[in-house]
């Protein structure tokens, strides 16, 4: 009896090893890019040339980063404020109180700012759109970036 629960917590403990294991190694878990899919299904989502297309037109419009501030301090879209999709909730509207303002919502591979504008949307923003590309397609593209 004793052996049989020993080998029991053995064989447990391996596959919990295991299941962490091949979760790092697979990188983003299931549900979340189930999460991420549904959100851009559910959103207005645009190209990096667009967003640099606003820019451009000097169009009224906010850009919101909402990547880690060591992220956006390494480089970030001219004129971006930052808020980072953790503390999204309670920031934004703080920074931005317009509820109607057109906002470009941005991250590093796209599936932060895909949820970040859902939320926006849920919190009852009106105009918010998604650039949906990763910031690295901003940068290959030779579009301009400032850093702090």
């Amino acid at each position: 009896m004793k052996r049989g629960l020993v080998w029991i917590v053995s064989v447990m403990f391996v596959l919990s090893v295991a299941g962490v294991a091949l979760a790092q190694t697979t990188g983003t878990p299931l549900i979340v890019r189930e999460m991420v899919a549904k959100a851009k299904e559910e959103i207005q989502r645009v190209t990096a040339a667009d967003v640099k297309a606003a820019l451009d037109n000097k169009e009224k419009a906010i850009i919101l980063d909402v990547r880690d501030k060591e992220e956006y301090d390494a480089g970030y879209i001219p004129g971006a404020i930052n808020v980072s999709r953790g503390k999204l909730e309670f920031r934004v509207m703080g920074a931005i109180p317009d509820l109607n303002a057109k906002v470009y919502v941005y991250c590093l591979t796209a599936a932060r700012s895909a949820l970040a504008t859902k939320t926006m949307m849920e919190m009852g923003y009106k105009n918010v759109v998604q650039m949906d590309a990763p910031f690295e397609a901003w940068t290959k593209a030779g579009y301009p970036v400032e850093k702090k």
